[in-house]
């Protein structure tokens, strides 16, 4: 009994000694299976399947055939963080590390039709900017305006709104009882005169001939005052007839200049003082901005102006400010001269103001639309360097008046793209430009 319980009890050992070796064996066995899926995931990241994909010693740790013992790593590029066999070696990333374009090149052609133009660029002191709605008027001091000086009826217009007329031609033609009157005395008074000055002072008292000079110089005086040119008064002495001093007279322009406004008609009876016409020289314009008193305090006559009408930018200069705060706005009224070239600015027409302040600062001056946001967010010019060749250069922006922008990081001399900035950026961006120039 008890060589049957030992037997069975040798034999229970050895069962469990099998079971147990099983137990070993499948676990190793499970764990080579478990590397072998590793190197297969492991090779499937890096884009490779092989025929033999569970040869885990040759593909999974040795990577004696796919290259990376060159570069010392032992596990399927795990410590390059995926960097390896994906395609980020051959710079084809998107980020352009390796072969990307840090410039562009444009012929005669493109940069003709894109409208891309150079500048060289200089140091230059701006001030700060006072921004302000405007309102174009006409330069007071090259208009005039058109009155008849005594009662009068328009008998014929010369011109037409709009007509642009010259100093001295003829706008309308007027009638009027007290010109014929002073006409009339005008031509008594210098017949009287030249009797009296043909027969000499030997004869003529000189009390008469005084009397006959002063009685020609008033009459010539009135005439004049009613309305009438000394051309005009001349040729109607002239012919020594009477009958031509009708009271009928001309109003001729005082300058050259645009008819801007024409309201009367032909056949109206006109009171002395009412505005027939106005006539204006549109070549050199106001711009009316209404300045705050501490705003005012900042300006001083003369300085930079540049105005905006719609996408143009017009140059000015500061020429008049007012003194005297509006009653209803609180506010001081500043005008900027203009040259209004092809008359493109009206008067009454609203624009935008950028007065240059007394807070100057130095830098390279440039237009605002040869200053762009790189793709990094950083501002940025393109510098040529070489003909038809541009490259981004980094710049930072200082400030900025209207369509001037006052920068720094390019240096005096330089030849930077002023319009066309954006086609060159565009060009860039086509040939895989990077932003920071790795």
């Amino acid at each position: 009994m008890k060589r049957t319980l030992f037997l069975n009890h040798a034999v229970y050992c050895l069962l469990l000694s099998s079971l147990a070796m099983s137990s070993v064996v499948l676990a190793e066995g499970d764990h080579d299976d478990l590397d072998d899926f590793s190197g297969i995931e492991m090779e499937d990241g890096h884009g490779s399947h092989g025929d033999e994909g569970h040869q885990h010693k040759k593909e999974g740790h040795g990577h004696e055939d796919d290259g990376h013992e060159e570069k010392g790593h032992d596990h399927g590029g795990h410590d390059e963080g995926g960097h390896d066999e994906g395609g980020h070696d051959e710079g084809d990333d998107g980020h352009g590390h390796g072969e990307a374009a840090s410039d562009a090149e444009l012929n005669d052609v493109q940069r003709r039709l894109a409208g891309v133009e150079t500048m060289v660029v200089k140091h230059q002191s701006l001030g700060d900017s006072i921004t302000a709605p405007g309102e174009a008027m006409l330069n007071a001091y090259r208009t005039t305006r058109v009155t008849p000086r005594t009662p009068s009826q328009v008998t014929e217009r010369h011109v037409r709104l709009g007509d642009h007329v010259k100093k001295g031609q003829r706008l309308v033609t007027l009638s009027s009882v007290e010109m014929a009157e002073a006409q009339g005395a005008l031509m008594e008074a210098n017949v009287e005169l030249r009797r009296v000055t043909k027969l000499g002072r030997k004869v003529v008292s000189e009390k008469r001939f005084v009397a006959a000079q002063i009685a020609y110089q008033l009459a010539y005086a009135r005439v004049s005052a009613y309305g009438m040119t000394k051309k005009q008064i001349q040729s109607l002495m002239k012919t020594g007839d009477a009958t031509r001093a009708t009271g009928e007279f001309h109003l001729v322009s005082l300058q050259e200049g645009t008819v801007i406004s024409d309201d009367f008609v032909v056949g109206e009876l006109i009171d002395p003082g009412y505005v027939l016409m106005t006539i204006s020289d549109e070549s050199v314009l106001w711009i009316e901005a209404r300045l705050t008193p501490e705003d005012a305090a900042r300006t001083v006559l003369g300085a930079a102006a540049r105005i905006q009408v719609g996408k143009r930018w017009i140059a000015g200069k500061v020429a008049q400010a007012n003194h005297t705060l509006d009653e209803t706005t609180r506010t001081l009224a500043v005008h900027v001269e203009i040259a209004n070239r092809n008359e493109a600015v009206h008067p009454g027409q609203f624009v935008n103001v950028f007065i240059e302040g007394n807070k100057k600062q130095q830098g390279i001056a440039v237009p605002v639309e040869a200053v762009l946001r790189g793709p990094d967010g950083d501002w940025q010019v393109f510098v040529e360097t070489a003909p038809g060749r541009f490259e981004p250069k980094e710049v930072t922006v200082l400030s900025t008046l209207g369509d001037q922008m006052l920068i720094e990081g390019v240096t005096e001399g330089t030849t930077i793209v002023s319009k066309g900035a954006f086609f060159v950026q565009s060009e860039m961006a086509k040939g895989g430009f990077d932003p920071h120039n790795h």
